[in-house]
């Protein structure tokens, strides 16, 4: 659930990654914490976080062609000498990563109408602004993906959605459109290569740096923490879909009579098994 390292420099601690700063590089750590409406659970969900390390580096490695990304090794043999001494606990669950300059936005594309998309679309024909066509219902399939970018908001606190304008003023009209250009495009190829496995990525959100005047990459890619994950073979526009996500989390905590603030309610062992056994299949599926 949280990692303590002495011997090593801590530079953040996210909702579910710990990150140290190792001088030229990055390592980051995740963790089997998990979040729901940006609360940190109390328990945590065993083996996820060697499942995103490995979906993550998996969707790097397929996604090299279309944009640099910060991944330099999974093998802690490739680390400094100085994660030697932890390296029972990094094992299958770390990255050494290059440093970048993250945007301050975070990337999100939308395949299908779903979530706050679909709440927002009922409410008023648009998503982020973006009118879509009418008659669509839940769990459509959007002809064209959206780009709907957000800010990124500090822990405990919402992200909100952003206009591209908007993310044009906070990043640079130049950066804005590479970021937007190649979210499109990551998402594109996913969604074939997430087809052929028979799993449909619904909706997903990228995070990109800078290093010098490259855009690359960064922090997890295509997982089910940051994605909407569901089986094709059980697709039925029109309804809420099952999910390889935490979508089943977030089902389960809004039954209870909960404000979506700290503290966390406790998980029973039932909720807390099913979500691993999502995580687990997702990695299955993706990477058989």
């Amino acid at each position: 659930m949280t990692t303590d390292f002495p011997e090593l420099t801590l530079a953040a601690r996210g909702k579910v990654r710990d990150i140290y700063d190792l001088g030229d590089a990055l390592l980051i750590v995740t963790t089997d914490r998990i979040s729901a409406f940006d609360v940190i659970m109390n328990e945590g969900i065993p083996g996820k976080g060697r499942v995103l390390t490995q979906i993550s580096a998996w969707w790097f490695s397929q996604m090299a062609e279309v944009i640099p990304h910060h991944l330099i090794s999974t093998d802690i043999k490739d680390f400094p000498a100085g994660c030697a001494k932890y390296a029972s606990i990094l094992e299958g669950r770390s990255m050494l990563v290059k440093k970048a300059r993250p945007l301050p936005v975070e990337c999100i594309v939308r395949g299908y109408l779903a979530g706050s998309g679909w709440k927002e679309y009922r409410e008023t024909g648009a998503v982020c602004g973006i009118a879509l066509p009418a008659g669509l219902v839940e769990s459509s399939r959007l002809d064209d993906p959206i780009f709907t970018p957000s800010t990124k908001a500090e822990l405990g606190d919402h992200d909100e959605n952003i206009t591209f304008e908007r993310m044009a003023e906070l990043c640079g009209a130049a950066v804005a459109e590479k970021a937007r250009r190649a979210t499109l495009e990551i998402y594109g190829k996913a969604r074939e290569i997430a087809d052929a496995r028979g799993i449909i990525i619904a909706d997903t959100k990228f995070e990109f740096g800078m290093i010098g005047n490259d855009l690359i990459l960064i922090d997890e890619c295509l997982t089910p923490d940051s994605s909407r994950f569901w089986p094709k073979d059980g697709y039925r526009p029109g309804t809420a879909q099952p999910s390889f996500d935490k979508q089943y989390l977030r089902d389960y905590l809004e039954t209870l009579d909960w404000d979506k603030k700290a503290p966390a309610p406790r998980l029973p062992e039932e909720i807390v098994r099913k979500t691993a056994e999502k995580y687990h299949e997702a990695l299955a599926r993706l990477t058989a």
